[in-house]
């Protein structure tokens, strides 16, 4: 590689069946706002971002993908970090009422922590801890 920068990890871009579907589910569980949508024929392409941070990390969804059928056995996720075990038990609860808790709350290991798992409507398994070494709740730990 070249003696300049390292590369910046800026976005993470889901192909997802129901556009609007999972931009709410964002929305209510991570509280990511809209900072930009353009049209993709009759649907649209959606950016999201936290509050602030919209030069810095966003999620892409774009339409057209397929429900994705994760078998229990496949971990992989997108992580959210919460400022509380609390949080993450509220965030688990929603979850339940709204019948897309993948994991119920769990104490494991370092680095991993405190943290459950929401399905997002395309399948999408979405980690919210609280403890591990990076973001809110990270003092302390390590």
């Amino acid at each position: 590689m070249s003696d300049g920068p390292a590369p910046a990890l800026t976005h993470i871009a889901l192909h997802v069946a129901d556009v609007e579907a999972v931009a709410a589910f964002y929305q209510r569980f991570c509280h990511l706002d809209t900072v930009h949508e353009r049209a993709a024929g009759d649907d649209r392409v959606v950016w999201l971002a936290r509050p602030g941070e919209e030069k810095t990390f966003i999620l892409v969804l774009i339409p057209g993908g397929e429900y994705r059928k994760q078998p229990d056995n496949d971990y992989g996720h997108l992580g959210f970090a919460l400022g509380s075990r609390t949080a993450v038990d509220a965030v688990a609860e929603a979850g339940r009422a709204e019948g897309c808790l993948a994991w119920p709350p769990r104490q494991d290991d370092y680095p991993a922590g405190y943290y459950c798992g929401l399905r997002d409507p395309n399948g999408t398994v979405v980690e919210f801890s609280y403890g591990q070494p990076l973001g809110p709740g990270a003092e302390g730990t390590g």
